[in-house]
């Protein structure tokens, strides 16, 4: 997402021309700080252009969550209902294998039927075989006692006949049902193992749904980090530039007032002139009439010596601008030790100083100028930023890792060279107490190309 610190920064540089330390202002006149004013509206616009496209960066990111929170919606629904199934299939596979159980009980007592017809018939069978399988009419009419017995034995045989061949139809009948059931069995089983690899594809299915799910949960998460992170720079670049704005508006308001005094001085010495030489003139009259009333040359002489007298002591004086005290260098902010240096730091660059101590320690503004912007920031904690304007040149100073509730200053108020502006604390990303104090010559960057080493500008 874009970012519009180049137009910030801008905005900064113009907004430090405002930045009056003690009696700088008179570096810059009334129409630089106007121009300068006109630039950074200029800015401020191309600022708020950025920010209108990063909205609509924005508004297409959350159409693009709004179209993964219903793609999770529906992947949710997917997996309910693979759930579902997933239930039903395990329903029917207990199902199954109670039906197969059941098949298995009804083969045993089929079989043992089977066994115990098949004895009988092995042994009809042994009995046909000794006989030859025939009846012997003559044994059985010789044997009847009678023509009502020999009858009676005729049916009996041809009763044990038909049993026999009922016998052999049933146990084919029941070697087909248990063929048949076998079959059924079978196919049970072919039905199981099916409901088994649909089962199995389904929670495969459920797996790459979820791997699909946490994959679009991890955009979605990346996308709101990169959204929050944005609208936190955005912001925090809007808080700063509206700062500068302030400071400027100082520094116009101020400048104003300086030529409107210059110029009431003016009237007023040139009425104290128009009055002297009034006066001066009316001297002179005066002095004239005295030297026609004079018949001495000498005392003519001595009378125009003494009138110029006063024209001498009625000269007026004007007084320069006292000098900066610190001509341009800054002094040290808060008691205590370098603990760090300026530069090279642990493979990065220290784009400051941090001095350090323990107790309560006072910071106070390393020079007189304006609060561009004091507030928390997760990276600085408690910061203060100033702006300087200091002969001719514009200085950015920065306070960081400051106690909670210490701030004694605020955005847009004027502030003088060693007023205490905060305590020295460890908030932010800081490790023990110590203040980490920046200096820059121009307007502070985020890539802090404008930093230089303050120890070389600290008295």
């Amino acid at each position: 997402m874009k970012k519009s610190f180049i137009a910030f920064n801008i905005a900064l540089a113009v907004g430090a021309g405002s930045l009056l330390s003690g009696g700088y202002a008179t570096a810059a006149s009334l129409s630089e700080l106007e121009k300068k004013e006109n630039q950074i509206r200029g800015e401020k616009e191309k600022v708020n252009q950025d920010i209108n496209q990063t909205n609509e960066s924005i508004g297409h990111v959350v159409d693009q969550q709004t179209d993964l929170t219903a793609q999770l919606k529906k992947l949710e629904s997917e997996i309910t209902e693979t759930n579902s199934k997933i239930d039903k299939i395990n329903t029917k596979i207990g199902d199954t294998k109670k039906d197969i159980e059941q098949l298995r009980k009804d083969i045993v007592v089929l079989e043992e039927k089977i066994e115990a017809r098949t004895e009988l018939l092995k042994e009809r069978a042994r009995s046909y075989q000794v006989t030859g399988g025939k009846m012997n009419y003559l044994e059985v009419v010789v044997g009847a006692s009678s023509f009502g017995d020999f009858v009676e034995r005729v049916n009996a045989v041809s009763t044990i006949m038909e049993a026999d061949n009922d016998l052999i139809a049933e146990q084919e009948k029941d070697k087909k049902d248990l063929e048949k059931k076998k079959q059924e069995v079978e196919t049970k089983l072919q039905s199981l193992e099916s409901m088994k690899k649909e089962l199995t594809n389904l929670k495969a299915k459920q797996e790459n749904q979820k791997q699909e799910k946490n994959k679009l949960m991890k955009k979605l998460k990346l996308e709101e980090k990169h959204l929050e992170e944005h609208k936190l720079s955005m912001e925090e670049e809007s808080s700063i530039l509206a700062g500068q704005e302030t400071a400027l508006s100082k520094a116009i308001a101020q400048e104003k007032e300086r030529q409107a005094e210059v110029a009431r001085q003016k009237v007023a010495e040139a009425a104290a002139e128009k009055k002297r030489q009034a006066e001066l003139a009316a001297q002179r009259a005066e002095e004239a009439k005295k030297r026609q009333s004079s018949s001495s040359a000498s005392v003519e002489s001595s009378s125009v010596k003494k009138s110029s007298a006063p024209k001498k002591a009625s000269e007026p004086t004007y007084s320069a601008p006292a000098p900066s005290s610190s001509s341009g260098i800054f002094m040290k902010p808060s008691a205590g030790y370098y603990t760090s240096g300026y530069g090279p730091r642990w493979g990065k660059s220290h784009g400051g100083v941090d001095i350090a101590t323990s107790g309560t320690v006072p910071i106070v503004a390393a020079a007189s100028g304006v609060v561009s912007r004091a507030y928390k920031s997760s990276s600085y904690g408690n910061v203060v930023f100033i702006t300087h304007y200091i002969n001719g040149q514009q200085y950015t100073t920065v306070y960081a890792h400051m106690r909670d509730n210490s701030m004694r200053v605020s955005t847009g108020q004027t502030v003088s060279k060693g007023q205490q502006i905060g305590l020295m604390g460890n908030t932010g990303r800081s490790t023990g107490q110590h203040l980490h104090f920046e200096l820059h010559k121009g307007p502070w960057t985020q890539s802090k190309a404008n930093a230089i080493n303050p120890t070389d500008y600290i008295n």
